[in-house]
């Protein structure tokens, strides 16, 4: 499963030191297969609370995941293993969110080390304030460039759509049952695939759903793309945000329009400064969303695929 990660020994410290179960709070984790997902399970293992149940929805073709899900049943977890053949990252959360049944779910990716703390901070937060979503931290792991990290140290709440940017961290966020049944699941239209959690964090702000950014609640991104795959994954996050854009502006949000302004404006600057500063891979960054935003926002007005409901 993982050659960093001796599965054994973290299953036999689990039965031989039992956490607290957080019963409210239900993890989900989409995976392609990928080996990595072994880390990250070890992780919450490790925490200083388990959740009541951990779902795996697995779009790859590994089949030790359902071996190892076996594992964390025996410690009293409700594991669940759900095969699904089609792709993309938000019809696999998806599928787990609707298989959740405690009152919270908190998301996280394979690719993504939960801090010891991170359940118990998510349950915490959620007895505080069951109505407000919740987004933590992301620190960098592993020696390969990060996409995306959210270092800041101060907390917030965040209760209206921003110019820039909704703070919603997808490897690294929590929301109540009955917030989802409000504002909707995860848009799983192919136009905007990599985009799905900043449209969903603007779509709940909209919805009047304030989102808390909790820095004590901490995930390790791990760094596993080589060069040439960051820079392809930066068009694709560009057009996809793009198509975010123009699925809002088809339904007649003219704010979008200033924060389509003003995404162009940062990318123009970041492709300039990476040219100044001999930084490729922050020109490429921008170029990318210089010349892949307005096609995606093309794509967007032509697309009438509304979010599905819970």
């Amino acid at each position: 499963m993982s050659e960093r990660v001796d599965w054994s020994r973290h299953i036999a410290a689990g039965r031989r030191d039992p956490r607290p179960i957080a019963r409210d709070v239900t993890v989900v984790i989409p995976t392609l297969g990928r080996p990595i997902i072994v880390r990250c399970i070890a992780a919450i293992l490790a925490g200083r609370a388990w959740p009541a149940a951990l779902t795996v929805v697995n779009q790859g073709p590994a089949k030790d995941i359902a071996i190892m899900l076996e594992d964390v049943a025996s410690l009293g977890i409700t594991a669940r293993h759900e095969p699904c053949e089609s792709r993309g990252r938000a019809l696999g959360l998806n599928v787990g969110l609707r298989l959740v049944e405690t009152p919270f779910v908190v998301i996280t990716d394979d690719d993504c080390i939960p801090d010891e703390r991170w359940v118990e901070g998510y349950a915490r937060h959620f007895a505080e304030h069951p109505g407000m979503a919740a987004t933590g931290r992301v620190d960098t792991a592993g020696e390969g460039r990060v996409i995306s990290i959210v270092s800041d140290p101060q907390q917030s709440i965040q209760r209206k759509p921003k110019l820039m940017f909704d703070r919603l961290s997808g490897g690294n966020c929590g929301i109540a049952l009955q917030v989802l049944g409000t504002v909707g699941l995860f848009d799983e239209d192919p136009c905007m695939r990599y985009a799905e959690d900043g449209e969903w964090a603007y779509r709940a702000l909209r919805a009047g759903v304030p989102i808390a950014y909790l820095p004590d609640l901490v995930v390790a991104h791990v760094g596993w793309r080589e060069i040439g795959e960051r820079l392809a994954q930066y068009r694709r996050y560009a057009r996809s945000h793009g198509a975010f854009f123009g699925k809002h502006l088809r339904r007649g949000d003219g704010f979008i329009v200033l924060r389509a302004g003003a995404h162009l404006a940062r990318a123009l600057r970041r492709w300039l400064r990476g040219a100044l500063k001999s930084d490729p891979e922050l020109a490429a960054n921008g170029r990318s969303y210089a010349s892949q935003l307005v096609p995606g926002m093309i794509d967007g007005l032509r697309s009438g695929r509304a979010p599905p409901s819970l």
